[in-house]
């Protein structure tokens, strides 16, 4: 029996850093991402779909948000099992609950709105431990656990949250418990255990029975979320009565979101920089945040300027990480000489050099007008 095992679909995520129009691609790829899972199961012989948490990325969304979400779980074709997870918990504004989720769920669609087994077909049951709060106070999955049987029944716990072998937080009330999913799997009782919260692919342990899907669309940047973009499929081998597992991952995303680190200090540095946007692939579907230091020139300030400008376009968005981006622009010696002017206009350059030189508060401004002197003499300013 084979299964798709998937997580924070999030739908619904705005990012602060796209514009109207990248955010309304970013949107429709987070969508894609969900109705692409249909041809996967079809290709794989996926029975049903698992989604660990986190389907929607709050409780509060316009209606053409649930609508257009649940359209694209209608396309996937095979049975879909929901978890509420930390973004749409099971509270009194759930989104599961709203009149217009109930009036226009897919008869795909089972929310797992209860804790306990939920029957997918003879011999095989999905345990839930669905969200009702934004702050638990207890393991959701001990009391799910607690007492199984084992009776030959392919198990599949689904649980959201942080299992406690991997959070830095050790006072978390809500933690997983890896003691308690170790026993469980011990004895059989469980024999998958299907993860959310997590947004990068992660493997729980050793047994190769737990999992982390890792968010099918990137949400944040690579030194934060490492292995997003996929989808697990699981096949249980239900003829044996352990019931083994094994996990295959595909990729399903298609946007990026890189931090790119560059010390950048003169003009080559700065074709290096410009070399490595350039050969990014699906710009459109790519944000990236620069993290830079160094010390330029006013020179080539302005010429990093301008790069800047002309791949802000290119991009989804192109952005400084401002706490890792350390530049310095300083005038050169000569930098001014060829600039062809003279009188007060020439007297009015070497105030700007002396301030901007200086280290004064109105350095910075200094800068900026000699760079913008720059580009206007160079024809570069439209």
């Amino acid at each position: 029996m084979k299964f798709l095992h998937t997580a924070d679909w999030q739908l619904g995520m705005s990012r602060r850093f796209l514009d109207a129009e990248a955010q309304a691609r970013y949107s429709a790829a987070r969508r894609d991402a969900v109705a692409a899972l249909g041809p996967l199961a079809r290709e794989t012989g996926a029975e049903f779909v698992v989604v660990a948490g986190d389907v929607f990325d709050a409780n509060q969304l316009a209606p053409k948000v649930v609508s257009q979400s649940l359209e694209a779980m209608r396309a996937i074709g095979v049975p879909v099992y929901l978890l509420p997870g930390n973004h749409d918990p099971l509270d009194a504004s759930s989104v599961y609950r709203s009149d217009l989720f109930v009036r226009e769920c897919p008869d795909n669609i089972t929310v797992l709105d209860r804790g306990g087994a939920f029957d997918v077909r003879p011999g095989v049951q999905i345990l839930a431990a669905p969200w009702r709060s934004k702050r638990p106070t207890a393991d959701l999955t001990a009391a799910v656990l607690d007492g199984l049987p084992v009776d030959g029944t392919a198990r599949i716990l689904l649980a959201h949250g942080a299992v406690d072998v991997l959070d830095p937080d050790p006072t978390n009330p809500a933690h997983i418990r890896m003691a308690g999913l170790t026993a469980a799997l011990n004895r059989s009782a469980v024999h998958y255990v299907a993860l959310g919260d997590k947004h990068s692919r992660t493997q729980v342990g050793d047994s190769g029975r737990v999992w982390y899907s890792g968010a099918p669309e990137v949400t944040n940047y690579d030194h934060i979320e490492t292995d997003s973009g996929h989808v697990l499929v699981v096949d249980m081998d239900l003829e044996d009565p352990k019931h083994p597992v094994t996990v295959l991952s595909r990729k399903v995303g298609g946007w990026r979101f890189l931090t790119l680190h560059h010390e950048v200090n003169n003009s080559r540095d700065l074709a290096d920089l410009d070399l490595n946007l350039d050969q990014l692939a699906d710009k459109d579907r790519t944000v990236v945040q620069l993290a830079l230091v160094g010390t330029l020139t006013v020179t080539d300030g302005a010429a990093l300027d301008a790069l800047v400008d002309k791949y802000t376009r290119l991009f989804a968005c192109l952005d400084y990480w401002d706490r890792r981006t350390n530049l310095a622009v300083m005038p050169a010696d000569g930098e001014f000489d060829d600039l062809g002017i003279g009188g007060f206009a020439a007297g009015a350059v070497d105030e700007l050099l002396e301030v901007a030189q200086s280290g004064q508060d109105r350095s910075g401004a200094a800068r900026n007008a000699l760079a913008l002197l720059l580009r206007l003499n160079q024809g570069s300013v439209a």
